[in-house]
């Protein structure tokens, strides 16, 4: 009797490690949706400010934004400001000792070696691509204030360096009357002889890094103890119940042995 009441605890034990053990590893995958963020941070005594969401899932990129405190005028037209995800460098916003020609100003291939090269071109509208990274009649925004969302897809390379934690949001476009003399009088060269410096040199900067807020989809945050959510926490407090539960049948038949063998 004894034997078998010690063999029938087996299985429950069993069957509660196999229960604990089948909730599958909660790790995140390119299919799952995270999301990452970036504070902007004024450049070239902008005096703006903002902030940027990018939600990533696959290759398919959501950006939203929002920014401020930016020129608001143009030759008399509303500022086209042109804005772009930038990886490959340091995943980091220049600092002002990036200004090599001493004009006052980090222009953006000054700044390339802390954010990098365009992964892509966050325009309104069409191409997202490198090659409408100064394209001024699809801007990323217009005027002072203004918002920003769209959805598209990032090349497969752009999306690795954001899930890495190095990829840069940053925004382009100064004040003309807030640069120095020799700024004023500078093209954007070596990117364009078309453009002043003012049009393409970086007013805005933040480091894309990922939001404590995101998670697999179904999965648990990780550490901290935080609870599983969804069917695996059924399953999981099914094995624990039944852990316990035969701990306790264990406890029950050492003690009427014990009482048994008193007993003779």
């Amino acid at each position: 009797m004894k034997n078998r009441s010690a063999f029938a605890l087996v299985p429950a034990l069993a069957l509660g490690a196999v229960v604990l053990g089948a909730a599958p590893a909660m790790a995140s995958t390119n299919d799952s949706s995270t999301t990452y963020q970036a504070p902007l941070h004024a450049l070239n005594r902008s005096g703006g400010t903002g902030t940027a969401m990018v939600t990533l899932k696959g290759n398919t990129v959501t950006v939203d934004a929002k920014v401020s405190g930016l020129a608001m005028k143009f030759n008399g037209d509303l500022y086209p400001h042109v804005a772009h995800i930038h990886d490959m460098g340091s995943g980091e916003c220049p600092v002002p000792s990036a200004d090599k020609n001493n004009d006052g100003v980090v222009s953006t291939p000054e700044g390339a070696p802390a954010y990098g090269g365009i992964g892509a071109t966050l325009t309104k509208t069409g191409d997202t691509s490198p090659k409408s990274a100064l394209d001024v009649k699809r801007p990323f925004g217009q005027g002072g204030s203004f918002t920003y969302h769209r959805t598209f897809t990032l090349d497969a390379a752009t999306a690795a360096q954001v899930r890495k934690d190095n990829a840069v949001i940053v925004v382009h476009g100064l004040d003309p009357a807030t640069l120095s003399k020799k700024a004023q009088k500078e093209d954007s060269s070596p990117l364009t002889k078309d453009l002043p410096l003012a049009a393409t040199a970086p007013a805005l900067c933040g480091p894309l890094h990922a939001s404590q807020m995101s998670m697999p989809n179904g999965a648990a945050a990780t550490g901290g103890g935080a609870a599983a959510q969804g069917p695996q926490a059924g399953l999981l407090a099914l094995g624990g119940s039944m852990i316990l539960a035969a701990g306790a049948a264990s406890v029950v038949v050492r003690r009427r042995t014990a009482l048994a063998r008193a007993g003779r």
